[in-house]
């Protein structure tokens, strides 16, 4: 299979072996039985522990493995980077309302300057006016700009965020978060982790 990592991802990407070494340094990537991840953002990960709890327990299939070994009195056991469920696990069609999601679904930006420093969220239409806290009325918003529309209507403030608020997919979030990936990807991941990008030429 190719790999299909673009530039800034690859920025992550991490072959550093000696950062393996420790156990503790070692999740495993979870994928679904479709072999796509549970989640992007944030990502799919089990503490070593977990993942050989489920090993044990045949839950997963061990797709791939560190060089790292964890040893018991009798043996040596190399630990999975990459595991899959062995039963399809049907991911919900919409995520929880939460502060978390909405900085998501808005890119970690203020969706009235751009800016991504000190977010916080805005209702649209503010409460005192009958403003409800729901996916269609809330937005990421930084605390300058908050302060400034203040209990405001956007008309009244000249203040529009850049998108519409509403309901994201759980889909949707997924396809956002792996636009942000963490601090580092083992090289065992990067093909489950965007084997549905698009092919460079």
């Amino acid at each position: 299979m190719q790999r299909l990592m673009d530039k800034k991802s690859q920025a992550f990407l991490s072959s550093d072996h000696s950062r393996f070494q420790n156990p503790e340094s070692c999740p495993a990537l979870v994928l679904n039985a479709d072999y796509r991840p549970l989640s992007y953002y944030p990502l799919s990960l089990w503490a070593w522990q977990d993942t050989l709890k489920a090993v044990f327990l045949d839950r997963v299939n061990i797709v791939s493995e560190y060089e790292t070994k964890v040893h018991s009195p009798t043996t040596a056991i190399r630990l999975p980077s990459v595991v899959s469920l062995k039963t399809y696990v049907k991911p919900p069609q919409y995520p929880a309302f939460t502060r978390f999601n909405v900085f998501l679904r808005d890119s970690f930006s203020c969706q009235y300057c751009g800016s991504e420093q000190d977010l916080t969220f805005d209702h649209v239409v503010p409460r005192r006016v009958g403003g409800q806290t729901t996916w269609e009325n809330v937005v990421a918003a930084c605390s300058p700009c908050n302060l400034r529309k203040g209990g405001r209507l956007c008309k009244e403030a000249s203040m529009f965020p850049q998108h519409k608020p509403r309901q994201p997919t759980v889909y949707e979030l997924h396809d956002i978060g792996r636009r942000f990936p963490p601090n580092f990807l083992h090289e065992s991941w990067q093909d489950y982790l965007y084997w549905d990008s698009e092919l460079q030429p």
